[in-house]
């Protein structure tokens, strides 16, 4: 009996021993995959507003991810949101990403930028970070048509569905009809959340103080970073594609080609005007909005406004003009900001040339080289082969009534003349005041 017991002792001690083994091993595991010593991360700012340029910019850099063989991406998001269409293709290029993905907020994820935020796996958030008032504003400040709102209230919740979260609190962001008085967000406000409603509606997975805490969170405290930072090309496609730039460029090239115009040789003006055209096609092919065919059409129209100073008629410098601001439509991203731009670019134009029409004329510039000077006027030593200058003095008489035209004779020689104006009655005495070729205008004396 004892010999049974202590067998089924050496049974147990083995088992635990076992089992003792397993769990050690185990926790080795966990410990080495918690570090992710073999990962690589990619860390991608989203920084200012969202616009085109931004969308260029995560184009290129999650390539390089992919590339890589990243196993995570990070966007460390500090933005107050930024164009719809612009958020909207950044959001399928998040969409359609094999690697995991983290929205960091550091600051603030707010209109488009919260948008996002939602498009990426997992959400963390600093303690001072906001997240919404996603509410589709136009640039003067008003709200959106009922259309375009609807359009995006339902891309806010399609973002939040599809990572698994309530839509309930996305919609609120986009729609001021939604009540969420709990969460500071009372019919007629847009929901912004604070970390730690985020935290309890479970939109965000926990709140962190920097980097470095949200790399332990994810278990990539050990994996190699790699940061990422727009080019100094790319700086320059964000900074020309603004909704605000993209009007004070056009105003610039257009006041400088006035100026220009009424300036002898080419200056400054000139420069400035060439630059900022050259700027904003720049920063439009960074960004992939101008194409070939934007910038072929903009160098034919160029041609032919300069062919029009060499060929009368007009139609080819009307042609030409229409190229250009065909070649900035093509390069937009937006009809009717392009539209309001080109508007205000032609009003500065037009208050130029007039300003420098009243106070320099056509006397400088390119025009003096295509307006006639020349005149042929007597002060200037010219004088018709067949002017009577001698007559300009000598008096005579009337032989027929001047009506105001018809015949005198001056010293035995009949000549035809015309008075000022006025009538001269037959016999009365004439002087001759002026001649202009065959022409002898007389006064009654």
């Amino acid at each position: 009996m004892s010999g049974l017991r202590n067998r089924c002792y050496i049974l147990i001690a083995f088992s635990l021993l076992l089992l003792t083994s397993h769990a050690s091993l185990s926790f080795a595991e966990e410990k080495s995959d918690t570090g992710g010593e073999d990962k690589l991360v990619y860390i991608i700012p989203i920084e200012n507003e969202v616009e085109r340029g931004l969308e260029a910019f995560l184009q290129r850099t999650t390539e390089e991810a992919e590339a890589a063989g990243a196993n995570h991406i990070i966007f460390e998001i500090d933005t107050p949101g930024g164009r719809v269409d612009s958020a909207g293709q950044i959001g399928k290029l998040m969409q359609n990403l094999d690697i995991p993905t983290t929205s960091y907020i550091v600051n603030e994820a707010l209109s488009a930028g919260s948008y996002l935020a939602l498009n990426t796996d997992n959400i963390y958030m600093s303690p001072q970070a906001t997240m919404g008032a996603s509410g589709v504003i136009t640039q003067d400040g008003t709200a959106a048509d009922k259309k375009a709102q609807s359009a995006w209230i339902a891309s806010m919740k399609g973002a939040a569905e599809s990572k698994g979260r309530d839509p309930e609190y996305a919609i609120a962001m986009a729609d001021a009809d939604k009540n969420l008085p709990e969460y500071g967000a009372p019919k007629g406000e847009f929901l912004t959340l604070s970390p730690q409603d985020a935290v309890e509606v479970k939109y965000a997975k926990g709140i962190v103080n920097n980097r470095v805490e949200l790399l332990y969170e994810l278990g990539l405290s050990n994996a190699t970073i790699v940061e990422t930072e727009t080019t100094l090309a790319e700086e320059v496609a964000r900074f020309v594609t603004s909704p605000i730039v993209i009007p004070i460029l056009l105003s610039v090239a257009s006041l400088g080609l006035i100026v220009e115009l009424y300036s002898p040789g080419f200056g400054v003006a000139g420069t400035m005007g060439l630059i900022s055209l050259v700027l904003f096609f720049y920063g439009h092919i960074i960004a992939g909005l101008a194409g070939m065919e934007a910038i072929i059409l903009l160098v034919l129209g160029i041609i032919l406004i300069i062919l029009e100073f060499f060929v009368p008629g007009g139609i080819i410098g009307i042609i030409g003009v229409g190229a250009v601001i065909g070649s900035l439509f093509l390069s937009g991203y937006d009809l009717g900001h392009m539209s309001m731009s080109i508007a205000i670019a032609f009003i500065v134009a037009i208050i130029a040339a007039v300003i420098l029409f009243k106070s320099i004329g056509l006397e400088k510039g390119i025009f003096r080289h295509i307006i006639l000077r020349d005149r042929t006027t007597s002060d200037l030593g010219y004088v018709s082969s067949i002017a009577r200058t001698e007559l300009i003095g000598k008096t005579g008489v009337a032989v027929t009534p001047l009506r105001p035209a018809g015949i005198a004779v001056f010293e035995n020689e009949r000549l035809d003349v015309v008075t000022e104006g006025n009538f001269i009655d037959v016999n009365k005495k004439v002087k001759v005041v002026k001649t202009e070729g065959m022409r002898v205008v007389v006064r009654e004396i």
